[in-house]
């Protein structure tokens, strides 16, 4: 049984954001996927069957199963592609609705929905955790994002998990306005499914994209995700729906015995 291990939002290995991706011609088990997952220990391990004009998607961190992941999307689209030799734009079906990824200008483009930013307070626990200064604080979907006053903060700060994990049932993203070449920085934490910190994470710009899209008046953004292995992602935010954009390269290759 083969799977590819792919950097995603990458464009030389080590860097991005690693996923694994089976190719399968049905579903495992549930309790088989969780275990690969767990296995490779890696953020996401995506599954794929093809279905008719399209494939069925689904993703596991090493501990649970997730509704949506973006990078394992882009890496999922990128094993089709490059190792299977197969023709984008792939539209995949997925807990989320349909998702499509295309090759354009030797990226691959992420279609997905927006994740609305719903203003929330800022609490004692929130500045317990990141105890810099922070400017405003939203939810999207099951995720908490803070808004940090300052760019340099967001890669500078070593939080502890600790005390993040109350703070959301998923993850927990904190970000600023960008300075340079990108219009905002981010980072990205989930230490209560197993990941502490998620390095270049797809999903997550489907909120922080529009919120700083709307705060910028633009709809085209180059933002950089300031993890340990870093990446890039280019976005164009649209009404209901925006693109998440990144390139990926192949790591590793390998068979699954024994089972």
């Amino acid at each position: 049984m083969q799977f590819y291990q792919v950097d995603a939002f990458a464009d030389a290995l080590f860097k991005g954001n690693p996923a694994a991706v089976m190719k399968l011609e049905a579903f495992l088990s549930d309790d088989m996927m969780q275990r690969i997952a767990t296995e490779n220990n890696l953020s996401e391990t995506a599954y794929v069957v093809p279905s008719g004009d399209h494939f069925k998607l689904r993703w596991f961190t090493p501990t649970v199963e997730i509704d949506f992941c973006g990078h394992a999307t882009v890496a999922t689209a990128h094993v089709m592609a490059s190792e299977y030799g197969l023709t984008p734009p792939f539209a995949f079906e997925t807990k989320v609705g349909r998702l499509s990824v295309d090759i354009i200008d030797e990226r691959y483009v992420l279609d997905a929905p927006i994740s609305r930013a719903v203003p929330t307070d800022v609490t004692a626990q929130m500045r317990a955790a990141f105890p810099v200064p922070i400017e405003t604080a939203f939810t999207a979907g099951n995720n908490l994002y803070l808004v940090f006053e300052n760019t340099d903060e967001v890669a500078a700060i070593e939080p502890d998990m600790s005390k993040i994990i109350p703070l959301s049932d998923h993850g927990v993203g904190i970000t600023a306005k960008g300075e340079g070449e990108y219009d905002c920085v981010s980072r990205f934490f989930v230490p209560a499914e197993g990941i502490d910190e998620d390095p270049v994470t797809g999903s997550a710009h489907a909120a922080i994209g529009p919120y700083w899209a709307a705060r910028l008046g633009k709809t085209t953004l180059k933002a950089y995700q300031a993890s340990k292995r870093g990446g890039i992602l280019w976005l164009e935010v649209g009404k209901e729906r925006l693109t998440i954009s990144g390139h990926a390269v192949t790591y590793m290759k390998a068979e699954i015995t024994g089972l």
